[in-house]
């Protein structure tokens, strides 16, 4: 039986507030709603479920009506939440506020129950853990229970991949344990605050890293498309140029494409490719996952975005 990837980290309720005009401080401002769930790690467990990986989910959701429609949704997709804790309270909310064009003006996180997933709870869970393929987390979570899983990770030799998520999340990982991991994800705004104030350029601060002892860096830029880093080499690969309809989650979706791209063997380029196409698609939609694709039409769409 496949060995699932287990994602670890936040699961949230979405609510979208796309603009219909510009934004305007102190007044009214005209928009429409869309709610979905969300969080990093699920939004990466629901659209690799879609894809065909087999895949487990530990997050944290309250015991309200939020709660019980976040698991819904996860198990509908084919998530496992064998490790999921349920807490008496409510359930996290991202809230975004999204410019017309699309991109992101501000969000808001409340309620969210990350501090809950502790080495405490991992180690009761620690037989799950061992059939992972990869593990992967979101910087949602606490860094002690990161460095726990990173220990872990190095002891059984089961990658750990970090998601930084957003600037705040990533900058208290600034002086945490990283040697072994596996692969960090910044863009360019989270690199700079993974690192100390003497690596000003980019490449400075992807030396530092690579010196902490991560073994890649997967550094995106964009629209100017991603670039993948390790001590002996890196390549970089550009974005496709497409109409941007909704921004949420298309970093969530490359990362699911490329950890689909590593499940099917793939070298570091064609995972690249999965990565940028299945963000492209995502961008293309409402919402945070491309329910519209199979693993086949992904894979099938590699071409459109990239023609040999």
């Amino acid at each position: 039986m496949p060995r699932p990837v287990i994602c670890i980290g936040a699961a949230l309720v979405d609510e979208l507030f796309h603009t219909t005009t510009e934004l305007l401080l102190s007044t009214t401002t005209d928009a429409t709603i869309t709610k979905s769930a969300g969080g990093v790690s699920r939004n990466i467990a629901h659209q690799l479920a879609l894809l065909g990986v087999p895949v487990q989910l530990i997050t944290a959701v309250g015991n309200d009506s939020d709660g019980d429609w976040l698991k819904q949704v996860c198990t509908s997709a084919g998530v496992k939440l064998d490790a999921t804790i349920t807490r008496t309270g409510l359930s996290g909310k991202y809230t975004g506020i999204l410019n017309p064009d699309g991109s992101l003006y501000t969000a808001f996180l409340t309620n969210a129950a990350n501090h809950l997933i502790t080495p405490q709870h991992l180690e009761k869970h620690i037989d799950l853990l061992k059939t992972a393929s990869y593990i992967l987390a979101d910087a949602n979570i606490n860094v002690d229970t990161a460095e726990w899983i990173l220990n872990f990770s190095c002891e059984t030799e089961i990658p750990f991949v970090i998601e930084p998520v957003s600037v705040p999340p990533a900058r208290k990982y600034k002086n945490a344990n990283l040697n072994g991991l596996h692969m960090i994800t910044p863009n360019e705004d989270e690199l700079p605050v993974l690192c100390s104030d003497k690596a000003f350029f980019t490449q400075q601060q992807v030396e530092e890293l690579l010196n902490r002892g991560v073994q890649n860096i997967w550094l995106h830029n964009g629209k100017h498309g991603s670039a993948l880093y390790t001590k002996e080499k890196s390549i970089s690969l550009n974005a496709p140029s497409i109409e941007v309809v909704d921004c949420t989650g298309a970093g969530d979706g490359s990362l699911s494409g490329y950890i689909l791209g590593k499940h099917l063997g793939k070298e570091a380029i064609d995972c690249l490719k999965l990565a940028h196409t299945l963000s492209a698609e995502i961008l293309q939609v409402n919402g945070a996952i491309a329910t519209h694709l199979s693993q086949e039409k992904l894979l099938g769409l590699v071409s459109k975005y990239y023609p040999e």
